[in-house]
């Protein structure tokens, strides 16, 4: 197919340090910050305007984004208190909703 080393069957395991991943990855990093930055742009927001901060997904797990988003946000703490599998779910509701034409989205 694409001839790619998935496609051989090949398992590769390496062990690497926090701080070699965070290097290796910073660049990612700088990315998802990049993106919140756009999405207080395009939604004419200041971060001080931010109440909580939420983040899901896995990625957000890694201690180093968490870290970057708190200094980002002026040292506001990340919310933890929210199940972060109903946090997507109810965006991505509030988005369908929105879609489909209808406003209410309390």
């Amino acid at each position: 197919m694409g001839g790619g080393w998935k496609d051989r069957g090949i398992d590769c395991s390496l062990k690497i340090t926090r701080a070699r991943f965070e290097e290796l990855n910073s660049c990612l990093f700088d990315k998802c910050i990049g993106y919140v930055e756009k999405c207080l742009i395009d939604g004419n927001m200041n971060k001080k305007h931010v109440d909580d901060v939420v983040i899901v997904g896995g990625s957000t797990r890694i201690p180093k984004l968490q870290q970057m988003m708190t200094e980002f946000f002026n040292g506001k703490p990340l919310c933890k208190s929210i199940n972060a599998d109903e946090a997507v779910a109810y965006g991505a509701a509030v988005l369908a909703a929105k879609l489909g034409g209808q406003v209410r989205t309390e």
